[in-house]
């Protein structure tokens, strides 16, 4: 499996979660911008590229809403999920954000689920 690249069936829903991120944050809806970068951290944690692609945009998001602990806690994140992703070793369903431990197995949303099914 190639551990950079998100699979082409994946794409599309990817770009979506991150084109809504950037239409919430064009309208300064914090919380629902940081909702579609869960869903697309869910969505591209396996594979490298997206994987940092979103906890770069989370980084963003912290600057822009002056969150001290997003900021922090994205840095590492950034580095060691790059690195994790290449060998196939991230908790499935983590919402990437610092405001859950970076180790954590979460449950994936059905929706998210059964993408994620059909593109493996």
């Amino acid at each position: 499996m190639n551990t950079l690249l998100l699979p082409a069936r994946l794409r599309l829903h990817y770009r979506a979660e991150l084109h809504a991120a950037r239409a919430a944050t064009a309208r300064r809806h914090w919380p629902e911008a940081f909702a579609h970068l869960e869903r697309a951290h869910v969505l591209g944690q396996r594979w490298a590229w997206p994987h940092t692609q979103v906890h770069l945009l989370m980084l963003a998001h912290g600057w822009r809403t002056r969150n001290l602990r997003e900021l922090a806690g994205q840095v590492p994140r950034i580095v060691f999920g790059f690195l994790l992703s290449l060998v196939g070793r991230v908790p499935t369903g983590n919402t990437g954000g610092a405001n859950v431990p970076a180790e954590q197995k979460m449950p994936v949303p059905a929706d998210l689920q059964a993408l994620l099914n059909d593109a493996l």
